[in-house]
């Protein structure tokens, strides 16, 4: 970990601005892929995985842009305050500013569905040659829905619709979990199972089997909706929802090698055709 304070960077308008702290490591190999890191929800970029990542790239060379959303970490804002729309404008606005050249998503989590997402909106305004690839950890795509509103207990669903929030106990903290009645109906903006999924990218989804914040048969119905763009699911039948032992990092390193020397030996590809064909999700 880098002992230097963390750069700022500034999304939104007034009275919207928010300030989130990012670290950005400069690539060696001008033909490679640089890297972003996208953590999950109440992760940061100083954790395990992160960090790890960060000493990897710098041993293979590669660029990494690795951020806080506002309310997490190091940035401003409130956790209460954050939605899917949100913390998806701040990811898209740091990427378009602080990186050049394809880059190779790594989603852990919800920084797995914010991957897609970004995926998405990138594509939607022609800028697919940003993407290099897609590497995500236990993806919780629409997990405002899926994973937490159609799961939730009666008493749950009560709280977020008349309190405002529902406080779930966490497994990873003293703090609990915060589902506020704006990040679940602003999520429904942005589900993305309900049809095909175009990345324009190659993309590879590692999933513990023994994870049950984002059970591996959710894993097993995005690639499903994966269409046309190649993709690969490597499950882990030991792994829990983090993915962080030495054991595991061995196989995201492995991914990441892969990935980078694999488009760097690629000619930058165009993808052309009708808006439905590129249309995605």
């Amino acid at each position: 970990m880098s002992n230097e304070e963390p750069q700022a960077f500034v999304v939104g308008n007034p009275p919207n601005l928010r300030r989130l702290a990012y670290r950005l490591r400069a690539g060696t190999h001008s033909g490679k892929p640089g890297l972003v890191w996208l953590a999950g929800y109440r992760s940061d970029m100083e954790s395990t995985k992160a960090t790890a990542l960060d000493a990897q790239a710098e041993r293979l060379g590669l660029g990494l842009l690795r951020f806080d959303y506002s309310g997490h970490g190091r940035s401003e804002g409130r956790l209460e305050e954050g939605t899917i729309s949100r913390w998806l404008e701040e990811t898209i606005a740091i990427v378009r500013a602080r990186t050049d050249g394809p880059q190779i998503l790594i989603g852990s989590s919800m920084g797995g569905y914010l991957a897609l997402l970004t995926a998405r909106e990138l594509i939607r305004s022609g800028e697919e040659g940003r993407l290099a690839g897609l590497i995500l950890i236990a993806p919780a795509v629409d997990f405002t829905e899926s994973l937490i509103w159609e799961r939730a207990p009666e008493e749950a669903r009560q709280a977020i619709l008349e309190e405002g929030a529902w406080l779930r106990p966490s497994g990873y903290s003293d703090q609990p979990d915060v589902f506020t009645r704006a990040l679940i109906e602003d999520g429904r903006k942005h589900l993305l199972l309900g049809g095909m999924i175009r990345t324009f990218c190659p993309t590879v989804v590692l999933q513990g089997m023994r994870d049950e914040d984002v059970p591996y048969a959710h894993a097993l119905a995005l690639m499903e909706r994966l269409g046309g763009d190649p993709a690969t699911l490597m499950l882990v039948k030991d792994g829990d929802h983090r993915l962080s032992r030495p054991q595991d990092l061995l196989i995201l390193f492995d991914a990441v090698k892969r990935m980078a020397e694999f488009e760097a030996s690629l000619p930058l590809l165009a993808f052309a055709g009708s808006s439905g064909e590129n249309g995605g999700v």
